[in-house]
């Protein structure tokens, strides 16, 4: 008997917590939130997050440590590539626990050896709080921060997370196909197939979605294919570049 009301107390409580919504969920914002106001210090000076990137998307990034090898790829590629970002309305922002001074150090030794100068700012977060608040500290690995990924829209609306383990280094083609996905969506009211825009089945076609019919005239739905009801596609222009 008292185990079964002991039970039953924990069930209880459980039940108490989820409906005044102080359940348990993962740190730092989800799919759909608006990211969090942030005041930080970058190595391009301070900084108000998101008030500083309205009307633009921005992909907000996280990395272990300066001086390690695999961030100091990943950097060089996010800034060969920072142009590309920026012709799709996307500004990058780096973060890690490491001081102000270490970002500047470990970015003079990256244009001292590569020629490669890093122009998009880095936050300095030596005491962790905003990794923590944003849920990026490394668990067991504390104070590491996780190698993660965030995609921002211009609402400040976070539309994609993505973690990848320290020994992995992103992939700035992903990212940015990510980036240039959810704007083709949100323009057109389309999804977007695996692989795109290479897709095995359908190339560089959108799915659509019913809200593409509601959202654009008659004329304009053709020509558009269909494998069912549920699976319709079409070539639109701006998605096959």
């Amino acid at each position: 008997m008292a185990a079964f009301c002991k039970t039953r107390c924990l069930l209880m409580m459980v039940s108490a917590l989820l409906l005044t919504g102080c359940a348990l969920r993962q740190p730092g914002p989800l799919l759909g939130d608006r990211f969090p106001d942030i005041k930080a210090m970058t190595t391009n000076g301070p900084m108000v997050l998101p008030d500083n990137y309205q009307g633009r998307w921005l992909l907000f990034f996280s990395h272990p440590g300066d001086f390690t090898p695999v961030c100091t790829t990943e950097f060089v590629a996010f800034q060969q590539h920072l142009d590309e970002f920026n012709v799709i309305n996307c500004e990058l922002l780096g973060l890690s626990v490491d001081p102000i001074e270490d970002h500047v150090k470990w970015i003079e030794w990256i244009e001292d050896q590569f020629d490669v100068k890093i122009t998009f700012p880095i936050i300095a977060d030596p005491d962790a709080k905003i990794a923590r608040r944003l849920g990026l500290i490394h668990p067991g690995r504390a104070p590491v921060t996780v190698r993660a990924a965030y995609i921002v829209d211009p609402n400040s609306i976070v539309r994609a997370i993505i973690y990848y383990p320290p020994e992995l280094g992103r992939s700035t083609a992903e990212l940015f196909r990510a980036v240039r996905g959810l704007q083709l969506g949100d323009r057109y009211h389309v999804s977007m197939p695996g692989d795109w825009p290479n897709n095995s089945i359908i190339g560089s076609d959108v799915i659509l979605k019913p809200e593409f019919f509601k959202a654009f005239p008659e004329d304009q739905w053709q020509p558009f294919d269909c494998y069912a009801e549920w699976f319709c596609h079409k070539q639109i222009p701006e998605a096959a570049k």
